[in-house]
């Protein structure tokens, strides 16, 4: 059962949209009431979600999970297996690439349809994969590769958290999750053969890493057929139908009222952008901008090269092996708790979770660090042993967290402005994975030093998080946008 409210808006002159019709007297024209239209339908969630799950299919599950791959690789999840010399240029290669597909998309999305890029990016991601398998013991073909792949991802990420929040209110939360969900399922399958992969084997793992990428770029161009363009993008540029045309493709049963409630609400959300000058939508984003930059930054934390040194040489420690079970544990960890926050975006909300996410987090990588300043403590296979199930519990914690910046990306700011911060700050969560890469030195000091610093940033985070960020769950993107521009939230509701 699905309850639509749509309001519309008595204070927009625009033509169109609102119309006074009160009868004017001596004391001046009446307040008009604001309308509510109230649509109920009844339909499965698989019916609902059918054209939606297509886009997340292509852009997600299979193009975001061959770049959770390559993430893996960017934090260190290759040296054990690697054949070919690893060097700091080809762990921050692909963020580079990142960088560079995100800025290109935030650049150009206001004139090109969304499916462009995932189509481009799709093709980029296949064109590295392709180079993985064809020379998997050529260092400067597969550093080549990752610029090419992290390109691919930059083009796909931006517009895919613009695009889902366009066309999805009830389950935003989820759909937009299914990013974070995606890379820890790559991440998974990188390190669970990256640790299996035994030297003595006569192929190279970037061979296999080629071929899954084969596989998942060419299911994900199949998807992306399939898709549905934003009807925001058509409302942009006043063709109604066409946008109204992937309204009702978006709506299963092709219900009208639901259809023309949805599709009001659309317009009155290009309408309310529209009659803002451009200073003003930019004076807008700079609270929401303050606020998710610090969000999205702190994902970087969460996966991390330190993180990667500190799980390996506890395990090797504790358990006697660089090949034990902590390490399978470890990747599978994140996937779990991703797909349990996923189920409580749009119940419990974003911000109660992704807190405690947080805050447990800061306690565990202050109490690493604890371990870690005392150098005599890596020798301790006791303390060790410590080291390695705070990792794990980290990783646990991380995915409550990680999951909320997804949707509040696409949610934050007025519609104009939007692609270039979005685009700002994606980038920037990977120049903070650039720095950490170039800064490693694998020392027991050094791991205490960013623990440190790390876990009183997260704490001092939980108390910023807690007075600034909304709730946003079930919120038009209208009503949550207005939220982000608040300068404290602190109601967890």
């Amino acid at each position: 059962m699905t309850t639509i409210y749509a309001t519309t808006a008595p204070d927009l002159k625009t033509d169109g949209i609102y119309a006074p019709s009160a009868p004017c007297g001596n004391t001046g024209c009446a307040p008009q009431p604001q309308q509510t239209v109230t649509v109920t339908v009844t339909q499965t969630r698989f019916l609902r979600n059918t054209n939606r799950r297509s886009l997340l299919s292509s852009a997600i599950f299979w193009f975001l999970v061959y770049g959770g791959m390559d993430l893996a690789q960017s934090v260190g999840w290759n040296q054990p297996v690697s054949v070919i010399l690893v060097s700091p240029e080809f762990q921050y290669s692909w963020f580079i690439g990142v960088i560079i597909g995100a800025c290109v998309s935030a650049l150009t999305m206001t004139f090109i349809p969304k499916i462009a890029y995932y189509l481009l990016g799709g093709i980029m991601q296949l064109t590295g994969a392709i180079i993985f398998t064809s020379a998997p013991y050529e260092y400067t073909a597969i550093l080549a590769a990752r610029y090419v792949g992290g390109v691919g991802i930059g083009l796909i990420t931006v517009p895919f958290l613009l695009h889902i929040g366009e066309i999805s209110t009830q389950t935003r939360g989820v759909d937009s999750a299914m990013e974070q969900v995606a890379l820890a399922m790559g991440l998974c399958i990188q390190v669970t053969y990256d640790t299996e992969w035994s030297r003595s084997l006569d192929i190279s793992a970037n061979l296999l890493h080629g071929i899954l990428g084969i596989i998942f770029s060419v299911f994900g161009l199949l998807f992306v057929l399939v898709s549905v363009e934003s009807p925001v993008f058509y409302i942009r540029r006043n063709q109604e139908e066409k946008a109204r045309q992937c309204q009702q493709m978006l709506v299963a049963g092709n219900v009208p009222k639901t259809v023309n409630a949805l599709f009001e609400e659309a317009r009155l959300y290009v309408v309310e952008s529209e009659s803002r000058s451009l200073g003003e939508e930019l004076s807008a984003s700079v609270m929401p901008f303050c606020k998710l930059f610090f969000f999205r930054c702190f994902v970087a934390f969460t996966l991390a090269l330190p993180l990667t040194w500190s799980i390996v040489g506890s395990t090797a420690i504790s358990e006697g092996s660089i090949f034990a079970w902590p390490l399978y544990v470890w990747s599978a960890l994140r996937l779990i708790s991703t797909l349990f926050t996923i189920c409580a975006l749009d119940t419990l909300g974003r911000k109660g979770v992704s807190l405690v996410g947080l805050l447990c987090m800061a306690g565990l990588m202050l109490g690493m660090a604890g371990i870690y300043a005392t150098p005599a403590n890596i020798y301790s296979w006791y303390n060790m042993g410590q080291v390695c199930n705070l990792g794990l519990a980290f990783q646990a914690f991380a995915g409550l967290f990680i999951c909320s910046s997804s949707p509040y990306l696409g949610e934050a700011f007025p519609m104009r402005v939007k692609p270039f911060f979005v685009g700002l700050i994606v980038a920037c969560e990977q120049v903070i994975h650039i720095i950490v890469i170039v800064a490693f030195k694998p020392t027991t000091d050094y791991l205490f030093q960013y623990f440190l610093i790390v876990g009183i940033i997260m704490l001092l985070g939980v108390i910023f998080f807690a007075i600034v960020m909304p709730e946003t769950k079930k919120l038009t993107l209208r009503k949550a946008g207005e939220r982000f521009q608040r300068v404290h939230n602190v109601s967890p509701y």
